[in-house]
């Protein structure tokens, strides 16, 4: 794993899509979107109704693989206000069983704004955090240093003469946006107009690949 300095702290982005943060043993996630698959279902999109178990799954085991004490989870973390209610009863245990293990921080996004059962943790609008602002969607007017989530964003490579995409990390020296870590997310180019606006210039996209972080600079 290999850390960048990030607003005067030492933060290591993750090849599963999380954010260790080892001065605080905290981890920081963004857009789970817990319970999208039962969602769709509603409108009459049938989908394989797993998805939550596999992103609490491997959350489940990133918490124990990591040892934190903080766990903050940076909005979208339901698809909807009532995701927490349509969870089933194993994934309702898993989350609970994170939830009580750990301080764990609900930050609300635009898919689950207060006033909805969590499972457990507390629920903030957004957070300041050893001067790290930590909100769900990036603030262009936002000077102090910013963690947050809401994009999805994802990069395209070539390897090997095969195009392929793997879901990134958007930096700038003031902005961080981290990628969906929910088994059911899609994703956005991370050269796509709206995230350059949110994140400004010059920006890179870190991927995470084992003992070594790869940089691509955004093209302009």
């Amino acid at each position: 794993m290999v850390p960048v300095s990030f607003g005067g702290q030492s933060l290591t982005p993750l090849p599963q899509g999380a954010l260790y943060w080892a001065a605080r043993r905290a981890l920081l996630v963004a857009d789970l979107h817990l319970e999208k698959a039962s969602w769709f279902a509603r409108g009459g999109q049938m989908l394989p109704p797993y998805d939550s178990l596999a992103t609490l799954a491997d959350l489940t085991t990133l918490v124990r693989d990591t040892v934190v004490r903080e766990v903050w989870c940076l909005g979208d973390s339901f698809h909807d206000p009532e995701g927490c209610s349509r969870l089933p009863e194993a994934a309702q245990d898993m989350l609970r069983a994170l939830t009580e293990a750990t301080r764990w921080t609900w930050i609300t996004g635009n898919h689950d704004p207060h006033g909805v059962d969590r499972c457990g943790g507390d629920v903030m609008d957004e957070a300041e955090v050893d001067g790290l602002v930590l909100r769900h969607e990036a603030q262009t007017g936002e000077t102090r240093p910013e963690l947050s989530g809401h994009y999805h964003p994802k990069l395209r490579v070539r390897v090997r003469g095969k195009l392929v995409s793997r879901r990134c990390f958007v930096a700038t020296g003031a902005k961080l946006i981290l990628p969906a870590f929910g088994a059911l997310t899609g994703g956005l180019d991370a050269t796509h107009p709206e995230i350059v606006r949110a994140v400004g210039r010059p920006a890179h996209a870190l991927i995470p690949v084992e003992d070594r972080l790869l940089r691509f600079p955004l093209a302009a």
